[in-house]
């Protein structure tokens, strides 16, 4: 909003306030001397024997219409009367002054201008107030509507309701002003190749126009929260050097009919006025979700789909105007909106992979003092499955956790340790576990390890803590691959089931009970087991059927089931079966390597995290004592 426009709803505000004030204050002076003459009508004989009984104390008679108010009584019980002379009375002027009667004759021309200003400020200055408030703010929806010359550059807001209304509250950046330019975006290397050609256009529209090629009106980045998909369209405008328009998606949602469509112009419209330049739409989902089939065409939501399809087909994309939007819901959005010649391109932004989270790692890693002996491969091979965002945070933890401890650099404890922090959250210092329940937890996790140690091809032990999480764990077993690894066999899923339930098999095998520490690994075995059955056809029983869809791929919804009531019954005894067979794998894992069991968890007590190094040079030495530990099994 500029100065001038503030000036002017302040003068506004200025003047209504002023007239109010006068109005109440002349109808506080002029209404209460004009109501107070009001006045009882009688006949002219009952006043000619009030004036007889001699209570009649003054007389006003009007020589115009013949017209006589008189009062009666004095002080608090006086009373006003009016009355007709009856013509042709002359004796009426002696009568009263023989009964002492004040007698005044008086016009009324007076009385009659005050009624009437009196008539005008009771009525006319409120229709006239009302009548200028109406033609303002009638005014003001217009121009924020932008049907009415110029729009006015206010954002949101105003006075009442009309000011800033159909104003989208658009955050414009100059090109260089972003910050971010491709070589800030790492792990995304096919989604930067995919929108080089629209920084490209941005540049050099003219050798595109020649051969007879269009720059795409849009393009839809999808994929999972935390990669990047904000920073890859601010490096776009970055490389390109235009203004980038950035908006998010819920800012069209308005609660009256109309606005959110006046938005989508009043953007469209800056975009025109800027272009070359790019608009960005996050979370796109929250105003173009697909269209359901009511016959409500009154609908605020639909129409501000409407208006944003109807303005991606309306303008001049040789203008260089280019929409990116981002979403993690694109099973939601409309078709309308998906088909090409609104967003030509779907760009997918997925999870980057072991090169890409180790490229990630360099670029945060430049803003924080490192030791030189720091390994950022060795970051990037724990975290399998970390975001952009996670890895920022992981970095940016290990600098606090410096700084915490007194050190003026990073070192690759700090790293190692906020893997774990992101992973399973801070160390919980206030909960202290019991003897018995430090025992319980030790064999849990050692369970979890030999089992892990024992499966040929499976990703090596790193670690292993008994120290409480503030996640709520108690301990973890971590497992590192040492190369990605993007297909999983059925073999491998049925071993994975087995170390997660290698930590109740310890507990049953040792204590000969049950404790509540393995809800999470039930809860992921029986997970990768329906998985197993319904998705990825690893079942005997049901073979290459798929029996289930997932659900919002990129927010980790699940899967449903698409089968009758009778196929899921067998499902969910398919699903118990597999975990079965994985719980009787893990037990006799275990029994063949009791005594390394044994000797691990003692050492695991006394020391609370063991390396993967020392738990492999425990499970594998020849202490002569006990048993050979057997080859894995195939």
């Amino acid at each position: 909003m500029d100065m001038n426009e503030n000036k002017r709803r302040r003068s506004m505000l200025l003047y209504i306030l002023i007239a109010l004030v006068a109005y109440l204050a002349i109808s506080q002076t002029i209404g209460p001397s004009l109501t107070s003459k009001q006045s009882q009508e009688v006949a002219y004989s009952d006043f000619l024997n009030m004036v007889d009984d001699s209570k009649v104390t003054k007389a006003t008679i009007d020589t115009s219409d013949g017209s006589i108010t008189f009062t009666t009584g004095s002080g608090d019980d006086e009373q006003l009367y009016t009355t007709v002379a009856f013509p042709g009375d002359a004796d009426l002027t002696s009568t009263l002054r023989s009964h002492g009667v004040t007698m005044v004759a008086e016009l009324p021309t007076s009385d009659s201008n005050s009624l009437l200003l009196y008539m005008l400020i009771s009525y006319g200055l409120p229709l006239l107030l009302l009548f200028g408030l109406g033609w303002w703010f009638n005014r003001r929806m217009k121009k924020a509507m932008g049907d009415d010359g110029p729009s006015m550059n206010f954002r949101g807001g105003g006075f009442g309701m009309g000011g800033g209304l159909g104003k989208s509250n658009v955050k414009e950046i100059k090109g260089e002003e972003t910050g971010v330019t491709f070589k800030d975006v790492a792990g995304q290397d096919e989604a930067k190749d995919s929108l080089v050609e629209i920084v490209s256009f941005l540049k050099n529209p003219d050798k595109y126009t020649e051969i007879g090629a269009r720059c795409p009106r849009g393009a839809l980045l999808v994929g999972p929260p935390g990669t990047g998909k904000t920073l890859l369209a601010k490096a776009v405008a970055g490389e390109a050097d235009v203004p980038f328009f950035q908006i998010a998606g819920s800012e069209f949602v308005e609660m009256f009919v109309g606005r959110g469509a006046a938005k989508v112009r009043d953007l469209f419209k800056q975009a025109k006025e800027k272009a070359p330049c790019i608009i960005f739409i996050d979370e796109i989902d929250a105003v173009g979700k697909r269209r359901d089939g009511s016959l409500n065409s009154n609908d605020e939501r639909e129409q501000t789909l409407n208006q944003l399809l109807s303005e991606m087909d309306g303008f001049d994309n040789h203008k260089g105007i280019v929409v990116l939007a981002a979403t993690n819901r694109p099973e939601s959005l409309d078709q309308a909106l998906l088909r090409a010649g609104r967003f030509d391109r779907r760009i997918p932004v997925e999870l980057p992979d072991l090169a890409g989270r180790e490229a990630i790692l360099k670029i945060h890693a430049t803003d924080v003092k490192m030791e030189g002996s720091i390994e950022l491969g060795v970051i990037a091979r724990s975290t399998p499955g970390a975001s952009g965002a996670d890895l920022a945070n992981i970095i940016n933890e290990a600098a606090l956790r410096a700084v915490r401890f007194g050190r003026s650099r990073v070192t690759q404890e700090d790293l190692v340790e906020s893997v774990d922090v992101v992973i399973a959250g801070e160390k919980k210092k206030s909960t202290v576990l019991s003897p018995h329940e430090k025992e319980v937890v030790s064999y849990h996790e050692t369970g979890h390890a030999i089992v892990a140690a024992t499966q040929k091809g499976r990703a090596p032990v790193t670690k292993i803590t008994i120290v409480p999480r503030t996640s709520g764990a108690l301990g973890f077993t971590m497992q590192v691959e040492e190369d990605e690894h993007f297909l999983t066999t059925r073999k491998e899923a049925k071993d994975k089931i087995a170390v997660l339930c290698g930590g109740r098999a310890a507990e049953e095998l040792i204590f000969n009970e049950m404790t509540t520490g393995a809800s999470n690994d039930i809860e992921k075995a029986t997970q990768l087991a329906r998985a197993m059955v319904t998705q990825y056809g690893m079942s005997d029983k049901f073979g290459m059927v798929a029996l289930g869809q997932q659900r919002n791929r990129y927010l980790g919804g699940g899967s449903e089931l698409t089968c009758s009531e009778g196929t899921a019954q067998e499902i969910d005894a398919e699903v118990q079966r597999l975990v079965e067979e994985g719980h009787r794998t893990a037990l006799e894992t275990l029994k063949a390597n009791r005594f390394k069991l044994h000797e691990i968890a003692h050492y695991l007590q006394k020391k609370e995290t063991v390396t993967g190094k020392e738990f492999m040079n425990i499970l594998t030495r020849d202490d002569g004592f006990a048993p050979k530990m057997p080859e894995p099994v195939e």
